[in-house]
C-alpha cells in the first residue's frame, strides 16, 4: 500500500478539508483529491462523505485512519534507525592492496582508523595489482586498493588519490638527478617488477604511446614487487620505476637518487576497487571516508 496515499488520507480526516490537508503537505488540493480517490479504488470502499460542508470519514475511513496512523508510525521509526549510526563499528574489514598503496599510506590510515574503532579487526593482506581485482571479483575482499584500474565486469573502480611513479637510481648512477630520454633508457639496466603489477602496467601503456616495448629495453631483471626491486636499486644493481610515495625516506636519506624519463607521464590515480552490485558494510563505508578526510589534509 502507497504510503503517501496513506498520508494524504490521514491529513484530510485529520483537518476535515481537503484544502488544509493540500497547505499541510505542500501539494495541490487536486494531488490530494488524487490520492484519496486512488485508495478508495485500491480498496473499493467509500472512505470519505464529501456531502457536507466538512469532510467527513466514513465508518470504513475511520477503521483505515486507525490502522494507517500505525503503519505512518512504523514508517517513521524505521526511518530514524536507518538514519542513525549504528554504533561502534565491529566485525572484520578485510582490504587487499597493490604494493605500491600498500608501503606507505594505507597502512598508517588503516593503523589511525583501528585505533579510532577498537572493537573492529583490519586485515590488509598485500599482492599484485591483478591478484587483488580478482579476489575482490571473488567477494574475498571487500575493498581493494591499486594503481592501475584494469577493467573486470565484475569489479567497479572509482578515484581515491594521486600517485606519482618515478624513476629510481643509486645515488651514484649516471641518471641520477637527470632528464633521460627513451635511447639512454633502453642501455639499462632496468630491473621490473612482475607481470600484474600497476606500475609494469603503467610503464607499459606510457612506452606503447611512444612506440616502444618493454622488450625494446634492456631488463635482465625481474624481481616480483617494489620492495624487491628497491632493495635491488640500492644494492646498485640498476634502475627501476616505482611510487615515489614508497621511497620518500630512501630519497629524502640519499640511499636512492630520482631520475626523470621524457616523453613519460608517469602520474597515476590510485582506485578503490569494489566488487560490482556490492552493498558496502558499514565498516568499508566508514573506512573510505575517513581514508578521503585524511588525504585532503
Amino acid at each position: 500500500m502507497d504510503t503517501r496515499q496513506l498520508a494524504a488520507f490521514c491529513e484530510v480526516v485529520e483537518r476535515r478539508s481537503f484544502s488544509e490537508a493540500a497547505a499541510k503537505l505542500g501539494v495541490t488540493q487536486p494531488a490530494v483529491s488524487q490520492q484519496v480517490r486512488a485508495l478508495e479504488q485500491r480498496l473499493g470502499a467509500q472512505l470519505l462523505d464529501r456531502s457536507g460542508r466538512r469532510v467527513e470519514p466514513t465508518e470504513a475511513g475511520l477503521r483505515l485512519y486507525r490502522g494507517a496512523q500505525r503503519l505512518l508510525s512504523m514508517e517513521e521509526q524505521l526511518l530514524e534507525e536507518l538514519g542513525e549510526p549504528e554504533g561502534p563499528l565491529h566485525g572484520a574489514l578485510q582490504i587487499g592492496a597493490s604494493t605500491g598503496p600498500a608501503a606507505i599510506v594505507l597502512p598508517l590510515l588503516l593503523c589511525e582508523f583501528q585505533r579510532k574503532n577498537p572493537e573492529l579487526h583490519v586485515e590488509l593482506s598485500v599482492s599484485d595489482t591483478q591478484s587483488v581485482v580478482e579476489l575482490v571479483a571473488d567477494r574475498r575482499l571487500e575493498l581493494g586498493i591499486v594503481g592501475a584500474a584494469r577493467r573486470h565486469r565484475s569489479v567497479a573502480f572509482e578515484p581515491f588519490f594521486l600517485d606519482e611513479v618515478i624513476l629510481v637510481t643509486p645515488p651514484a648512477h649516471p641518471f641520477a638527478g637527470k632528464t633521460v630520454d627513451l635511447d639512454e633508457l633502453a642501455k639499462g639496466p632496468l630491473i621490473l617488477m612482475q607481470q600484474g603489477a600497476g606500475v609494469r602496467q603503467m610503464v607499459e601503456d606510457e612506452l606503447r604511446k611512444s612506440g616502444r616495448k618493454l622488450r625494446d629495453l634492456d631488463a635482465p631483471l625481474e624481481l616480483g614487487l617494489q620492495e624487491s626491486v628497491r632493495s635491488a636499486v640500492q644494492a646498485g644493481y640498476g634502475v627501476s620505476f616505482i611510487s615515489r610515495r614508497a621511497v620518500e625516506s630512501d630519497l629524502a636519506s640519499g640511499t636512492l637518487a630520482e631520475a626523470r624519463v621524457r616523453g613519460l607521464d608517469l602520474a597515476r590515480q590510485i582506485s578503490i576497487a569494489r566488487a560490482a552490485g556490492r552493498a558496502g558494510s558499514s565498516a568499508a563505508q566508514a573506512f573510505v571516508a575517513f581514508a578521503r578526510e585524511r588525504l585532503q589534509q
